[in-house]
């Protein structure tokens, strides 16, 4: 099962390429003139901020989430759903009709985890906002490191993760920027985005939040 802090980093993601504010205009998050100078010093600062968030996630989720009862609830309906899959596989209607009997409860409990889960982000999310559209904006540029080879796996404009020769000309051409000065320079949130991703389960088993033990 997918742990809810990759989700909970998906919809970062979702904020970060926004401007809920109107504050950043048509370019990308960052600054053509940031506090943090160099390339290599906004790549450690950058996984910093990812690490100090990734812990305050986990504090309030430990704090807020009864994981007892969340793993309790993940087996059981992890087992209804392998039950249940297994029964229409084998045409067993019998046992498709009894399981059907607890569909009710299930769809409850799924509800249930899923409320027991919006409860951090409904926090974390308010510090995250004011951290991301006022504090980071100014420290970093719009690109705070290389990538050997383009990252942009999703063929949508909303997922670029690094620059393209495209989207320089583009820019260039609507008189905007200049944001890249390389191809494949990876933009700010993405960079935040991938490096959240790659400690958060390190971090939830560190601090016992990972749900998928």
């Amino acid at each position: 099962m997918i742990e809810f802090n990759f989700i909970l980093n998906f919809l970062d993601l979702v904020f970060l390429q926004g401007d809920l504010f109107g504050i950043r205009g048509e370019g990308p998050l960052g600054s053509a003139d940031p506090l943090v100078k160099g390339m290599l010093p906004s790549v450690f600062a950058v996984i910093g901020f990812s690490i100090m968030l990734n812990l305050f996630n986990a504090g309030v989720r430990k704090k807020l989430v009864d994981s007892v009862k969340m793993k309790r609830i993940m087996k059981e309906t992890r087992a209804y759903q392998k039950a249940r899959m297994a029964a229409f596989k084998a045409k067993d209607q019998p046992k498709i009709d009894e399981l059907g009997k607890k569909s009710t409860y299930m769809n409850k409990m799924s509800m249930e985890m899923m409320q027991m889960n919006m409860k951090p982000m409904m926090i974390t999310i308010i510090p995250l906002l004011l951290i991301f559209y006022f504090l980071m904006p100014s420290l970093f540029s719009y690109t705070v490191a290389v990538s050997p080879i383009p990252l942009n796996v999703i063929p949508v404009d909303f997922f670029e993760l690094t620059c393209t020769a495209e989207k320089m000309a583009k820019d260039a051409a609507a008189g905007l920027g200049p944001f890249c000065n390389t191809e494949n320079e990876i933009y700010l949130w993405a960079w935040y985005f991938l490096t959240a991703i790659a400690f958060s389960g390190t971090i939830m088993k560190l601090t016992k939040t990972s749900m998928n033990e």
